[in-house]
């Protein structure tokens, strides 16, 4: 009898490295895939064009066109996944399901009940892992405990990895044993489009595997100064994979190959910031209270005193601080933001302004291409020092420093912030402390063409330290 498997792609777009699709494959005789616009996901997003959505289906023409080549087809669904999944078991005859698994606390409720619905139906589910090199309980402590503190992670993470010979599994995929969905009809952007009501938008990074691939090689060929370089966002000389990474185009074990083909310290940094991403991941699915409150319960307390005002001007980059405004600017229109640029504007909302982190974590959340709920999350509460392994809260980043350390010479402030271009190297990070002589002759003035600080950092240090001692005392 001729077997018929079903694997179902999410944050996995693509046909290679994947594990899910190759014991799929592995097991039957032919394979469809399968990918649902989850309503009860895009129902949420308000603006009809979403940059994210674009990466998604620019991600899916570039799988269709690499599984056409095998006289194959997506199936392309929108809806609720439990409904569609069963109607394309049924539909399509299916024996068994594959997919890879997810650990968010939306995501394994949602295939918890896709599973019981589809063993209901007498077929068999199949699930793995993928998304991570290792899933919370392959990297435990002494104790048999999860680990809290990330350095200690990252050693047994690479203590483990020695002792399983450093083996990095390589999942082919036999894509000759594709099938045709039955409508034989190719994709195209604008059935995508019109299926979910969404709106198409020009983005200038392009999706899917194949420029995943791409990216990572022109990265393979910086990463020996990505130790040095990483933090200074004019250079732009980071990996800019991550809303590859977030999507799936690329997948972890890929990575961590390309991490382990040069011994220099760059490699090194980037295989922590690999092993970083695998450690949010095992916090969010171990705890997963972390998405709505403080891991650190203690600070759950904290009454936090900034206006919903400086709010409004933080998130349209308006505050005053020229290296957090360009920030934001740059999220705004790009959808992208520096890892160093991410610490800086986090640090600044919560212990300058005083705003709750969880109105940057849904700010970013809304506006990220590379959005990813464990990473948002960790980083925002390693900022906040509300999280697992966070900055103690007397860690306070002066916006003033950090522009002078890592913009020196202004040039990203200049780029999105145009209206500050021609200020000296020295008042490009204190404009407001220029006279009028020389914001005559930057043709800008303070107040007018770019604001004042919203607050005195000085003050606000002093508020948080307050503000942070008075909930550890409660």
């Amino acid at each position: 009898m001729s077997i018929t498997n079903l694997c179902w792609i999410r944050r996995d777009l693509r046909l290679s490295d994947h594990h899910a699709l190759s014991q799929a494959l592995k097991n039957g005789d032919q394979t469809y895939i399968l990918f649902i616009f989850d309503k009860n996901i895009l129902n949420k997003l308000d603006d009809k064009k979403d940059r994210r959505v674009q990466f998604i289906i620019e991600s899916l023409l570039d799988l269709e066109l690499q599984l056409n080549k095998f006289n194959a087809s997506l199936i392309v669904r929108f809806g609720e996944p439990v409904e569609e999944i069963v109607k394309v078991s049924k539909d399509f005859r299916i024996n068994a399901l594959y997919f890879n698994r997810d650990y968010e606390p939306y995501a394994k409720k949602r295939d918890e009940s896709v599973t019981k619905e589809i063993q209901r139906l007498g077929l068999e589910v199949h699930t793995f892992k993928d998304h991570v090199f290792y899933e919370k309980h392959e990297v435990l402590n002494g104790s048999r405990e999860i680990y809290k503190v990330f350095t200690p992670y990252k050693n047994k993470w690479l203590e483990t990895f020695r002792n399983h010979e450093s083996v990095i599994p390589n999942y082919k995929c036999n894509l000759k044993k594709c099938a045709q969905s039955k409508t034989k009809i190719t994709l195209s952007s604008n059935d995508l489009f019109d299926l979910i009501g969404f709106i198409p938008i020009d983005q200038d990074l392009k999706a899917g595997e194949r420029n995943a691939l791409k990216t990572l090689e022109k990265f393979k060929k910086n990463i020996s100064r990505y130790k040095e370089a990483r933090d200074f966002p004019a250079l732009n000389l980071t990996s800019n994979l991550s809303p590859y990474i977030r999507m799936g185009n690329l997948s972890i074990r890929e990575m961590i190959k390309s991490s382990l083909e040069s011994e220099d310290e760059g490699s090194q940094i980037w295989l922590s910031e690999i092993i970083w991403r695998d450690f949010y991941q095992v916090i969010l699915d171990a705890y997963p209270k972390v998405e709505k409150n403080c891991f650190k319960s203690a600070y759950d307390k904290i009454r936090w005193t900034g206006t919903s005002h400086h709010f409004r001007l933080w998130c349209q980059g308006q505050t005053g601080y020229p290296i957090v405004d360009a920030a934001m600017r740059c999220l705004n229109t790009t959808g992208t933001m520096h890892n160093r640029l991410r610490m800086i504007v986090a640090s600044f909302l919560t212990k300058t302004l005083l705003i709750d982190w969880r109105k940057g974590e849904e700010y970013f959340a809304a506006k990220l291409l590379d959005f990813d709920l464990a990473a948002n999350n960790g980083g925002w509460q390693w900022s906040a020092s509300t999280g697992v392994d966070a900055q103690p809260y007397f860690r306070i980043f002066n916006p003033y420093n950090q522009s002078e350390k890592f913009d020196p010479d202004g040039k990203f402030i200049k780029t999105w912030c145009p209206e500050l271009s021609k200020f000296s190297k020295k008042h490009i990070h204190y404009p407001h402390e220029s006279d009028m002589v020389e914001q005559i002759e930057a043709q800008c003035f303070i107040g007018e063409q770019y604001p004042h600080p919203i607050v005195a950092y000085k003050k606000q240090k002093e508020l948080a330290l307050a503000m942070f001692k008075l909930a550890v005392k409660d």
